[in-house]
């Protein structure tokens, strides 16, 4: 995944100051990740008395990295330099959270 930097990713239909010069289509991004047992006896307790669960947290966050990494090098191997229309879809279960990044694959290139 070393080229994801290079994958602008935007969640609107157009980029400022840029044309889509070619469109590669949709490309996803996908993980699924596990809970602890640690965090599930955590999130019981917290669920008597309130309050953020940060393991959970953690776990949504790393979810999303993982998903949203895998998409931009989806699009990278594709030859897009950018994602457009950029979403995030989320699951939750007893097994763990599933978070899928998709969007569409373009090459953008400067208006001059």
């Amino acid at each position: 995944m070393e080229n994801t930097h290079k994958v602008l990713v935007v969640t609107s239909e157009n980029i400022a100051n840029y044309r889509i010069v070619k469109t590669f289509g949709e490309v996803f991004g996908q993980t699924t990740r596990s809970r602890n047992i640690f965090s599930n006896i955590g999130q019981q307790l917290k669920s008597i008395v309130g309050g953020e669960i940060r393991g959970y947290t953690q776990l949504q966050d790393d979810a999303r990295f993982e998903a949203l990494a895998r998409m931009q090098a989806q699009a990278a191997e594709l030859g897009a330099n950018a994602v457009i229309m950029f979403r995030f879809d989320t699951s939750s279960s007893q097994i763990g959270d599933s978070v899928a990044a998709y969007g569409t694959a373009v090459r953008i290139e400067p208006i001059n």
